[in-house]
């Protein structure tokens, strides 16, 4: 895919207008506002969505048709077994934090289990429609994932007037717009600085990354805020793109993928859109590179440098140019850069990282943890590794210096 049709695909502008065209067709054909919402039985996450429906019918002027659909196919979920279990998993804690409004009772007609001729319709009219997974919301030419997408659709549906009004003792700043699940910030907390006489054992956050990733782009610089504030190490472990591990990523799923990271991207505050697909050759060298990096205490700044320049300012990774002036922005200089390429020994510590990753029941990036605890997938998981990291904060031993003890022969232990 090619720089100018990432930028359209993901272009602000045309989704604008393709908005206004849609919303338009609607009112001159007085059609009610319909949302489809495709519900895998067996999926979790879809029964976490099912449980919002019914607040959302309160809060807006909308009809919901319901499609039952099945699993994704081998070519969207490549690695389904571990899917099923990282999303039980994942599902279970997410679960936990949801308010009360969005924990309804489950319905009666998303209880029953589907009929094969119903999951067919379903599956045909979710591919006709561009997607490939469970869970999602369609309205009116946009996807929305889950509950963790649910505010992007409410937003919408509020510009689009289909809010229903609040009775006016119910009024008051917040009910403009305050949507049912909000997109998780972080939290930075005040931590208490180790005294000097400590030596505090830092917690470590394991980077699992790879360089053909929108979401390792999305997630790398809050990764980055996160390990300076709670005074964290960042591990990088990358890892080769899932198309050059040979796992299979449909169009479908590109072009969604694409168009949901520009519109994190904005919110984050992170310029997204210019493309230039690295995949292949510019991987290899970005990795070789980022492996000499790592050794020289560089490798965050040249992910991040070469994260932004494919995702976001158009440069081509491929071109000795443009990787030069990647290396640059890391503080890597040309002679570092040409040694680097010669060492073949990335490829040895991809395959550790995709193995040690395989083995704590993920496939694909981003995903991280904190020192030993479960791994987590996703940069809308990162507010779960800020709770891990104070975790692990509030429960590190810290060795203290005994008075007068400078030599450190003489430790005790305690936690802060």
């Amino acid at each position: 895919m090619g720089c100018l049709a990432a930028q359209l695909i993901a272009s602000t502008r045309l989704q604008l207008l393709q908005r206004s065209l849609r919303s338009a067709y609607r009112k001159l054909t007085r059609s009610r506002a319909t949302v489809h919402y495709f519900h895998q039985h067996d999926d979790p996450y879809s029964h976490l969505l099912a449980a919002c429906l019914p607040t959302l019918q309160e809060r807006y002027r909308i009809t919901f048709v319901v499609h039952a659909v099945p699993a994704p196919d081998s070519a969207a979920a490549p690695d389904l077994q571990r899917l099923s279990d990282w999303s039980a998993r994942d599902a279970e804690r997410l679960r936990g934090s949801l308010s009360a409004a969005a924990r309804n009772p489950a319905q009666p007609l998303l209880l029953k289990s589907p009929t094969p001729a119903e999951l067919q319709r379903g599956a045909d009219l979710r591919k006709k429609m561009g997607h490939y997974l469970g869970a999602m919301l369609y309205f009116e030419g946009e996807w929305y994932w889950g509950t963790d997408r649910l505010h992007y659709l409410e937003q919408r549906l509020t510009e689009a007037g289909l809010r229903i009004a609040l009775p006016h003792s119910q009024s008051g700043p917040e009910s403009e717009f305050s949507p049912l699940i909000p997109p998780r910030a972080l939290q930075f907390i005040p931590w208490p600085v180790a005294p000097k006489s400590t030596v505090a054992v830092p917690p470590v956050i394991h980077f699992y990354c790879s360089l053909r990733s929108p979401y390792t782009y999305l997630a790398t610089r809050q990764l980055m805020h996160l390990a300076r504030h709670y005074g964290a190490e960042l591990r990088i472990r990358y890892v080769l793109p899932m198309v050059m591990r040979g796992l299979p990523v449909p169009l479908a799923k590109r072009l969604y993928i694409l168009r949901d990271a520009k519109r994190e991207a904005l919110r984050l505050g992170l310029n997204f859109g210019a493309v230039v697909d690295p995949v292949g050759a510019p991987v290899e060298s970005g990795l070789a590179l980022l492996h000499a990096a790592c050794a020289m205490d560089k490798g965050v700044k040249l992910l991040e440098s070469f994260l932004s320049a494919v995702f976001a300012q158009g440069i081509d990774a491929g071109s000795t140019h443009g990787l030069q002036a990647i290396a640059t922005r890391a503080g890597i200089g040309a002679p570092e850069m040409r040694a680097a390429l010669k060492d073949s020994n990335w490829r040895e510590q991809a395959e550790n990282n995709r193995a040690d990753m395989l083995k704590r029941g993920l496939w694909g990036v981003p995903c991280f943890r904190v020192n030993e605890q479960p791994i987590l997938w996703g940069q809308d998981r990162l507010w779960m590794l800020e709770e891990d990291l104070l975790h692990a904060l509030e429960t590190t031993p810290v060795q203290v210096f005994q008075c007068g003890d400078v030599s450190g022969s003489r430790l005790t232990t305690m936690n802060i």
